[in-house]
């Protein structure tokens, strides 16, 4: 099975592949390659450290003049390159020979991101907000508005073989049509003065061609670079087209999922630190835990993108299971919200699908959202084609009004 993997030439080179040029800000270009190419190729970039007999002692005589000497096997000390890390050891059970993989460090704190330079390029540039007539005297008879969307994926290659049963595309423009159609869906549906937008994770499809996890590699339409500017440009658009209309707007971002991870945290970071400088009624918070909550009155909400960053293969189903319901009742019950709340209503995204269950549980409502980008060529020729979306509430005491919107 072929796969997208990334080499420089000349690893294409010993593959007899045509050498394409490097992409934008790497030294390497991405090529389909079967699996067993590539463990040929990642052979070749681990560095054997070889044994040699070493002298470790000697022994002299009177006139200082060495009579025998010592010798062991042993390897040169390990050395990895600046900015590098360890990442495999192997030892040879027969030899004892040495062999170790490294690669580039990851970036994975916050204070090892050049923020200052990002936010002074959004807030310089003039994304023109979304203008829709309203009457600047309307009265709101509902307590507050939510928008939740999740899985936007941005970056994803929806047919990265040219072979999908479904043709959808799935880049940069579409994005900012799909946000603008956020935009002017939620002011239709606005009944407040108040407005909570939840995002649930999975943001952006991964970082150098895989999950947050390594685990496996996807099909990608945008390198790393254009990600980011594309995923920032998402929700900056977002936050012109709506700041208007609404007296205080709150930005939950889920960034522990098994496809952003903290690739979609400093997206989510850089968002809070331009949208707050620039707005004082809005604020924004980046969840980091798989499981987060936060209160509207008496309303109660636990956000989770339905999988993390590490732990789990598999996370929270789209059919609440019993397992999932003790999971979430010891969350409730370890952070007292059963005592607080007289509502608690968790949301979650992860699974593609739009289902919204009042029923499994008799201490809370389980959400599921739909996924706003399109499906993968995967998800289209293992399952179906399904349905890409967003939804509006809006909420009046503990009541609900659901208002779905599939494009």
């Amino acid at each position: 099975m072929k796969g997208p993997r990334y080499l420089n030439k000349k690893e294409a080179e010993l593959l007899s592949l045509s050498v394409k040029p490097n992409e934008k800000g790497r030294n390497k270009a991405r090529y389909y390659i079967s699996d067993e190419d590539y463990d040929n190729i990642v052979s070749l970039r681990i560095k054997p450290n070889k044994r040699k007999f070493v002298n470790t002692q000697n022994k002299l005589n009177k006139n200082g003049e060495v009579i025998s000497s010592l010798e062991k096997l042993q390897a040169k000390p390990i050395d990895v390159p600046d900015n590098f890390e360890v990442i495999k050891i192997s030892t040879s059970k027969t030899t004892g020979q040495q062999w170790i993989q490294y690669a580039p460090k990851q970036v994975d704190n916050v204070e090892d991101f050049d923020f200052e330079s990002i936010i002074k390029k959004y807030i310089d540039k003039n994304i023109t907000p979304i203008d829709v007539n309203r009457l600047s005297d309307v009265k709101y008879n509902k307590d507050f508005d939510s928008l939740t969307y999740t899985d936007v994926h941005i970056g994803m290659d929806t047919d990265a073989d040219s072979n999908t049963m479904y043709e959808s595309v799935w880049n940069r423009d579409v994005a900012m049509d799909t946000v603008k159609e956020m935009i002017q869906r939620t002011l239709i549906e606005q009944e407040s003065n108040v407005l909570f937008v939840d995002e649930l994770g999975d943001f952006l499809d991964g970082f150098d061609g895989k999950t947050t996890r390594g685990g496996h590699a996807l099909p990608q339409n945008m390198t790393n670079e254009e990600a980011f500017d594309v995923a920032l440009e998402f929700k900056m658009t977002l936050l012109y087209g709506l700041v208007g209309s609404y007296e205080k707007i709150v930005f939950n971002n889920i960034t522990n999922d098994n496809h952003s991870g903290s690739f979609g945290y400093f997206v989510s970071e850089a968002f809070k630190q331009i949208a707050e400088v620039q707005f004082s009624n809005v604020e924004v918070v980046n969840h980091r835990k798989f499981i987060n909550h936060y209160f509207v009155g008496n309303i109660c909400f636990l956000i989770s993108h339905g999988k993390d960053d590490k732990s789990l293969k598999f996370g929270f189903k789209p059919q609440l299971d019993f397992k999932g319901v003790d999971k979430i009742d010891q969350y409730c019950k370890r952070n007292s919200i059963y005592k607080k709340a007289d509502l608690v209503i968790f949301k979650k995204g992860d699974s593609h699908q739009m289902l919204f269950d009042y029923c499994t549980s008799d201490d809370f409502l389980y959400f599921n959202y739909p996924a706003l980008s399109p499906s993968s060529n995967w998800v289209k020729n293992n399952f179906k084609l399904g349905r890409r979306g967003f939804v509006n509430e809006n909420f009046s005491g503990l009541q609900n009004y659901v208002k779905p919107y599939f494009m």
